[in-house]
C-alpha cells in the first residue's frame, strides 16, 4: 500500500482593513421630506378592488378560524379541569 503526504494547510486570516465610518448626512427641510414621501408613494403599486375584497374575507376567515379554535381549546382545558379538581362555576 502506497502512504499518501498531505499537507494540512493553515488558513490565516488577512489583516482586516477598517472602512472609515460613514460621513452624516445633511438634515433636510420638511419639504425635502414630504416631497421624498410622495415619491415613493407613486412607487407604491396598490391592490384593485378586486384583491383587496378577496385579501379581506381571507383576513376575516383567517380570524375567525382562530377565535373558535382558542375558543375550543380553551372550553376543552376548562372542561379538563373541571373533570380534575371538582370545580363548579
Amino acid at each position: 500500500m502506497a502512504t499518501e503526504n498531505r499537507l494540512e494547510t493553515k488558513v490565516v486570516p488577512k489583516a482586516v482593513k477598517k472602512k472609515p465610518a460613514p460621513q452624516k448626512q445633511q438634515r433636510t427641510s420638511m419639504k425635502e421630506y414630504f416631497r421624498g414621501i410622495k415619491t415613493e408613494m407613486k412607487k407604491v403599486v396598490w391592490p384593485t378592488r378586486k384583491e383587496l375584497s378577496s385579501y379581506t374575507v381571507v383576513v376575516i376567515a383567517t380570524c375567525a378560524f382562530f377565535a373558535l379554535a382558542f375558543w375550543g381549546i380553551n372550553s376543552g382545558v376548562l372542561a379538563m379541569l373541571r373533570g380534575i379538581l371538582g370545580i363548579t362555576m
